[in-house]
């Protein structure tokens, strides 16, 4: 298992809603603690502001997944290849059954053969009706991520306990239309919250800006919680929206035709890496 970049978390005292906000670094292996002891409120907007200047004090690493989906699969060893050799930390790897979303990707066998050759961590994504039916055979398949739609849960809980349970990291994904608000009861038990800017199944669609204040909200809801989930993006992340995701507190960023169809998707694939959240609020 491989457990890449930065989890977050807040917890509170019990009248005053008094924020003790930690971000614990892996790489460093080192708890960083910042203590408001001078304000015995402060609001999301405070925490967020607080929280860019910590991540920015330590030079934190936006996480990078290029989509496979969007791989030339005539090339699919030169593009696995490529990903081998570039500053990308994670493979997104789409999976699709045409019926959960309107399309059809690829499977397993694909998996396994990028799971052989793949130095990054597979984070798989899986867009189709019951996910929990393939928890193992994804674990087997050398997956780090298991990422699974909330819509297509019956028992969220229980399909996350066995991701865990198989040895993945558990990542829900959110559709557009789907609040937040609907893992409140779950987050602390998710290691990466996905949300998708645009409607799932098709690479290469327009971002959805309300995506922005989504992160915001979902943001606010771990520091309310005291989650230390990793928000994850999917969807319309480009040289335009990446920049703005980043400042929002998103921590790894998905993107497939942004990169694969660049003339150089080593050096696009750096500079999404290079990005930091603002200090400047």
């Amino acid at each position: 298992m491989v457990d890449s970049g930065v989890s977050s978390g807040v917890t509170t005292t019990k009248a005053y809603d008094q924020v003790i906000y930690t971000r614990r670094v892996v790489s460093l292996g080192e708890d960083i603690e910042f203590n408001p002891t001078n304000c015995p409120y402060l609001s999301y907007s405070e925490i967020q502001r607080q929280s860019r200047i910590l991540l920015f004090e330590l030079n934190m690493e936006t996480i990078i997944s290029p989509s496979l989906l969007s791989a030339d699969f005539m090339h699919l060893d030169r593009e696995i290849e490529m990903i081998n050799e570039s500053d990308a930390d994670w493979i997104h790897m789409d999976v699709m059954d045409g019926v959960f979303v309107p399309n059809i990707s690829f499977g397993f066998p694909v998996m396994n053969a990028v799971g052989k050759v793949c130095k990054k961590p597979m984070d798989v994504h899986f867009m189709i009706v019951h996910p929990e039916n393939y928890i193992q055979q994804t674990a087997d398949s050398g997956a780090a991520i298991m990422s699974v739609h909330s819509e297509a849960c019956l028992h969220l809980h229980r399909t996350i306990q066995e991701i865990h349970k198989a040895g993945m990291k558990a990542g829900v994904t959110l559709n557009p239309s789907t609040p937040v608000a609907m893992l409140e009861d779950v987050i602390c038990d998710i290691d990466i919250i996905q949300l998708m800017s645009v409607n799932p199944g098709f690479g290469g669609q327009s971002f959805i800006e309300e995506s922005i204040r989504k992160v915001a909200r979902l943001r606010e809801l771990i520091a309310r919680t005291g989650s230390k989930a990793l928000i994850q993006v999917d969807g319309g992340v480009q040289a335009e929206t990446a920049p703005r995701l980043v400042n929002a507190g998103v921590n790894v960023l998905v993107s497939g035709s942004y990169i694969f169809k660049s003339p150089d998707p080593l050096k696009t694939i750096s500079e999404l890496k290079r990005l930091r959240p603002s200090v400047a609020l």
